[in-house]
C-alpha cells in the first residue's frame, strides 16, 4: 500500500491556552492531541488476502461504528504503547518503534486480524507527531504517549474473523503514570487469572486488560497501585503485574524475571532493561520464580530491590507485596540503586541526554 496520508486538518483545534493548560499538568491518558491517523482494511485473514489503503490524518474525534460490528461482540482487538520525546534541540524521537511495529502483527496473528507493514506502521506514528508535534511536552519525565490500535470493523454476527478493519493511531500528553517515582505496593491476586496457557497472554490485546481489572479494584481496595497475577499450574509462579513486567534484584548481582511462557507480554521495556543489565556486567535470568523464592529472598535479605517495568512507567520501584494473609517486604523500602540506575539509563537515552549506542531512537520530527 501507498503511506501517502490524505490530510483533513482539524477545523477546531486546541487553542495556544488550553494546550499550554494541558501541557503543564499532562496528567496520563486524559487529554488528546488535535488529529487522529486511521487506515482502512478489507480481505480475508483465512485466505491471507487483503489490502490496506485510505490512509489518512483527521480530526480527532469519535469513531462511527454499526451496532453489529465485530469488535463490539468477539473482542477482535490489539493496541500498542511508545512515547515521543521531545530532546533539547527541539527534536522529537520515539523509542524502539519497530519493536512496537513487530509485537502489533504477533497480536494481529493470535486475534486473527490482518498484519500491518512495519514500515507504515512508523509511517503512521510520524504523520501524526508530525501534525501534533506541538502537544509534546518537555518537562522532566514527560512525553507524548502514542496508542496504535486495530479493531474488527466488519458488521456481522457470525464468528469468523472480521473480513474489515481499521488501523488507528491516537496521542497523548503524559507525565509520570504513578504520579511519582516513589515505590509502589503491589497486590497478590489469589482469585484471578490474567492469562491461561494456549490463551492470549502474549498478545497485547484489550481482553487481556479487561481480565485483570476486578483484581486491580481488589487491589486498590486495599491501597495498592498494580496486582501480580500467579501461575498455579507452576507452583505459584509469578507471571506479570496488570500492565507490566516485573524484575528482582539480588545481592549477587543477579538480576530475575519471568521467562516467556505464552502468557506473558513480551515487554518492550522489558527486552531494553535486559539489555542494559547485562552491559554493566550483571547476570540475567529468564526463569520461572515463584512466590516461595520471593518470600525468602526478602526473609534472607538476599533479595535486595523488585522493580516493575513498561512503557507508560518506564521503570517503577515496588516497595511491598500485599495479600489476603501477608505482607512481603519491608515498609520503609526505598527505590533500590539497580533500580534508579537503569532507570535513569533507560531515560537518558529516551531523551538523548545519553548516546543511543542500541539504535534504538527513530526521529520523527
Amino acid at each position: 500500500m501507498s503511506t501517502e496520508f490524505v490530510k483533513q486538518l482539524n477545523p477546531h483545534p486546541a487553542t495556544d491556552e488550553v494546550r499550554e493548560a494541558v501541557l503543564a499538568n499532562p496528567g496520563f491518558g486524559q487529554h488528546f492531541t488535535d488529529h487522529m491517523v486511521c487506515i482502512d482494511w478489507q480481505g480475508d485473514v483465512q485466505e491471507n488476502v487483503g489490502r490496506w489503503d485510505n490512509a489518512r490524518l483527521q480530526p480527532y474525534g469519535p469513531l462511527s461504528l454499526d451496532p453489529s460490528t465485530a469488535v463490539l461482540h468477539y473482542g477482535q482487538e490489539i493496541f500498542e504503547g511508545l512515547k515521543a520525546y521531545r530532546h533539547a534541540d527541539g527534536s522529537v524521537w520515539t523509542f524502539r518503534p519497530e519493536a512496537n511495529a513487530a509485537r502489533l502483527n504477533r497480536s494481529a496473528q493470535r486475534l486473527a486480524l490482518p498484519t500491518l507493514p512495519e514500515e507504515v506502521f512508523v509511517d503512521a506514528i510520524r504523520e501524526l507527531v508530525v501534525q501534533d508535534q506541538q502537544w509534546v511536552p518537555s518537562g522532566e519525565g514527560e512525553s507524548l504517549y502514542l496508542r496504535p490500535f486495530m479493531i474488527g470493523t466488519e458488521p456481522f454476527l457470525g464468528v469468523r474473523p472480521s473480513r474489515q478493519a481499521l488501523f488507528s493511531v491516537i496521542a497523548s500528553p503524559a507525565g509520570n503514570y504513578f504520579g511519582s517515582v516513589e515505590p509502589v505496593d503491589i497486590w497478590l491476586s489469589r482469585t484471578y487469572a490474567r492469562a491461561g496457557t494456549g490463551g492470549t497472554g502474549a498478545a497485547k490485546c484489550g481482553g487481556n486488560y479487561a481480565a485483570s481489572l476486578v483484581a486491580q479494584m481488589e487491589g486498590d481496595a486495599h491501597g495498592c497501585s498494580q496486582v501480580v497475577f500467579l501461575d498455579p499450574e507452576r507452583d505459584d509462579a509469578i507471571e506479570e503485574l496488570g500492565g507490566m513486567n516485573v524484575f528482582f534484584v539480588f545481592d549477587d548481582n543477579r538480576l530475575v524475571t519471568p521467562e516467556l511462557t505464552g502468557t506473558i507480554l513480551e515487554g518492550i521495556t522489558r527486552d531494553s532493561v535486559i539489555q542494559l543489565a547485562r552491559e554493566r556486567g550483571m547476570t540475567v535470568e529468564e526463569r520461572a520464580f515463584t512466590l516461595d523464592e520471593w518470600r525468602e529472598g526478602v526473609r534472607s535479605g538476599h533479595l535486595t530491590e523488585v522493580f516493575a517495568c513498561g512503557t507508560a512507567a518506564v521503570i517503577a520501584p515496588v516497595r511491598r507485596l500485599v495479600g489476603n494473609d501477608e505482607t512481603i517486604g519491608p515498609d520503609d523500602a526505598q527505590p533500590g540503586e539497580v533500580t534508579m540506575s537503569i532507570r535513569q539509563q533507560l531515560l537518558d537515552i529516551q531523551t538523548g541526554r545519553a548516546e543511543d549506542t542500541h539504535g534504538w531512537l527513530t526521529r520523527l520530527v
